[in-house]
């Protein structure tokens, strides 16, 4: 059975990541690549322009409209126009290691596409290691061990998966698939019928949760999402720091405006008002990783998030962003 695969990859202004990751893709055993340029202002489009691979198409959007936009958008585009039974999306700072991609179309040749929804692939720093930011994950309110392990230890190693379940240890065996139910939009290959079914990423949500979303929304679906150990893909993201702060400080604001839509959906109905309170206290708690100046510009975006994710906001917020920016001296924007 041939398997038809698409590929979205969304770029904002990370050129020079662009020229590394892009080759690297095309020269992968994929059909169609769709390059979402999210009205970069930098040489993007230039450079994008001077490529003439017959497998790759340019959509530019006419605004920024952040990864979540952006990944709708393409998905939206490769649909309409190609209509693959695959489409993986990733970042503009990733890309599949060599061979993936025809690693993943073996397993594929042997899905059956009413059961599984998605896959998710390894991701992995430059250096080998685990890429901690895409790691997948159990949602804890479907599993009770899950659960329990959250609220007496807490902590992500509560419902992640262990490392040893997505990488090997040097000399040991590639783990076995494992069913998971939310992975990043790294690596993310999503089938046409969950496509048809499920419809397309949420991108009003500009930044953060989408993935997590549309992970839940498969799977309440009926989907399975499957981690495949032997299909790795590499991200070269160190550069956005590994620290407990998140920066810009204008982010804070999505992550938890975005957060309060995961709370609900990964809890449902019953058990969102506990989970958000849990969102909300670890929210509050990473204050403390920030300096003092900062601190109460940490606390008015954390709060105003809660709030605008309650009331159901969605769109890219730029008064948020002018907030931060007034509120800070120009040592503290440059962090």
């Amino acid at each position: 059975m041939t398997v038809i695969l698409g590929a979205v990859m969304v770029t904002y202004n990370r050129l020079a990541h662009l020229q590394q990751t892009l080759p690297r893709l095309l020269a992968e055993a994929v059909d169609h690549v769709l390059v979402v340029d999210n009205a970069s202002t930098d040489a993007t489009a230039q450079w994008l322009g001077t490529l003439r691979d017959p497998r790759l198409t340019v959509l530019r959007l006419d605004d920024n409209s952040g990864g979540a936009g952006g990944f709708e958008a393409g998905l939206a585009a490769m649909t309409r126009t190609h209509d693959p039974d695959w489409t993986v999306l990733l970042d503009d700072d990733a890309c599949p290691c060599a061979g993936a991609l025809a690693v993943f179309r073996g397993h594929a040749a042997g899905f059956d596409p009413d059961a599984i929804g998605a896959v998710a692939a390894a991701v992995i720093f430059p250096d080998g290691t685990l890429c901690e930011m895409n790691r997948p994950a159990r949602n804890p309110f479907w599993h009770p061990g899950a659960l329990l392990r959250t609220v007496f230890f807490g902590g992500r190693q509560a419902f992640h998966l262990r490392t040893d379940e997505i990488i090997a240890p040097a000399g040991a065996d590639i783990p076995p698939p494992v069913d998971v139910d939310t992975a990043s939009f790294v690596g993310f290959f999503v089938s046409r019928n969950a496509v048809a079914r499920t419809g397309l990423p949420e991108g009003g949500l500009f930044i953060y949760g989408d993935d997590v979303l549309y992970s839940l929304r498969l799977r309440r679906a009926g989907f399975r999402l499957c981690l495949l150990p032997d299909v790795r893909f590499e991200h070269d993201c160190k550069s956005l720091g590994t620290g407990l702060a998140t920066r810009p400080l204008w982010k804070v604001y999505y992550l938890c405006r975005n957060g309060v839509s995961v709370a609900r959906q990964a809890s449902g109905p019953v058990l969102f008002p506990v989970a958000l309170l849990y969102y909300c206290v670890k929210w509050a708690r990473k204050a403390a990783h920030y300096t003092a100046q900062e601190r109460p510009v940490y606390r008015s975006l954390m709060w105003a998030g809660v709030r605008d994710g309650l009331r159901g906001r969605r769109g890219r917020h730029d008064a948020v962003h002018d907030r931060a920016a007034s509120s800070l001296a120009p040592e503290d924007l440059s962090r």
